[in-house]
């Protein structure tokens, strides 16, 4: 049988846990989690933003998470906190709903004679271990899921359903990859002919380092010649592309539909938003923030927030700057012949 976290814990175990200042009861048990403005008596919560202040003095929550600061207006029991939002997140766990499925290899799943599967794994129904892949303890694959020849998972990795993870993945301890991605696919390497294109072969892996989260739906595509390499505490939203022999750095964070063409490197700490797009050959220098929409087509080798995208307008202010942006170079020219003219 699946196990699964505790749903129910006292104020004094949380405190305990979180580091937290207890103000209040310590036997009182919080059964689960509510915004600041709709939760309940057993629900915690918590408090980051100052703009919802008001919500928290007409809270009928079990517990807040908050700062001192917040402490003299809060009607219920709190737990004070320096980082409410961190706190919260390590409080989640003690409620998360998702199964462990318990150790064993499914009946139905497919195990490679030479494959190693230590007893602490759990491999689902219709999932499939290839010749000389190494699973680490408490590795769970998902129904349906692919590990191909000669790969490798650290202990604790989480692999969920539909996942297909190529020959030649390396994935570090306690990495999560949700589903339907694709690991290790070829890169989109061709040489054109007059008569159209010669695929070329990819030879490189992938390399994906210790407590990584990939999204469900991601591609990360195997490396020409070197691997890809996805560095230690990255995290990947849903939806997006890594081609072949892109680099990302430590700990940076990338948004949905993402695109990041081949062989560009992105330092460690970036932060890149939404539907970005990252042409190839680029490098991104470390603790860069890009926001999203906008297009990378040039190496960033300062620090600091890069922005491209034009915001939304009402439509007709929108189509007037828009046939106003087509005269630009005009202007330019134009102004430049009247500064060369005055001098």
């Amino acid at each position: 049988m699946p196990v699964t976290a505790p749903k129910t814990v006292r104020l004094d175990v949380l405190a305990r846990e979180l580091g937290a200042e207890l103000h209040g009861p310590g036997d009182l048990e919080v059964t689960g989690l509510g915004t600041l403005g709709a939760a309940g008596p057993g629900q915690l919560t918590f408090l980051a933003n100052p703009r919802y202040r008001a919500h928290l003095e007409n809270s009928q929550a079990g517990a807040v998470l908050l700062r001192a600061d917040q402490l003299d207006v809060c009607p219920v029991a709190a737990l004070v906190v320096k980082d409410p939002y961190l706190a919260y997140a390590k409080a989640s766990h003690f409620f998360d709903t998702a199964s462990v499925p318990a150790a064993g290899v499914h009946a139905a799943a497919c195990v490679a004679e030479d494959a190693v599967v230590p007893a602490s794994a759990s491999v689902g129904p219709n999932a499939v271990i290839e010749a000389g892949v190494v699973l680490g303890e408490g590795v769970v694959i998902g129904a349906n899921s692919v590990v191909g020849a000669g790969s490798s998972l650290g202990d604790g990795c989480r692999i969920w359903p539909n996942v297909t993870i190529y020959h030649g993945v390396h994935i570090g301890p306690r990495s999560i990859i949700h589903a339907n991605c694709v690991l290790g696919a070829d890169g989109f390497g061709f040489a054109p002919t007059a008569s159209g294109w010669t695929k070329i072969a990819q030879v490189g892996g992938v390399r994906i380092g210790a407590d990584v989260e990939i999204g469900a739906g991601t591609t990360v595509d195997r490396g020409a010649i070197d691997d890809t390499v996805i560095g230690d505490g990255v995290i990947l939203d849903n939806q997006i592309q890594v081609a072949h022999n892109v680099v990302i750095g430590d700990h940076t964070a990338v948004a949905g539909k993402v695109g990041i063409a081949g062989s560009s490197r992105i330092g460690a700490y970036c932060m890149i938003g939404g539907a970005a797009g990252i042409s190839g050959h680029l490098e991104i220098c470390d603790k860069v923030q890009i926001l999203g929409m906008s297009l990378v087509s040039r190496s960033i080798t300062e620090p600091g927030t890069y922005g491209s995208a034009l915001p939304v307008d009402k439509q007709d202010r929108y189509r007037r700057n828009v046939a106003r942006f087509r005269h630009l170079d005009e202007l330019y020219r134009r102004v430049l012949k009247l500064e060369r003219d005055a001098e």
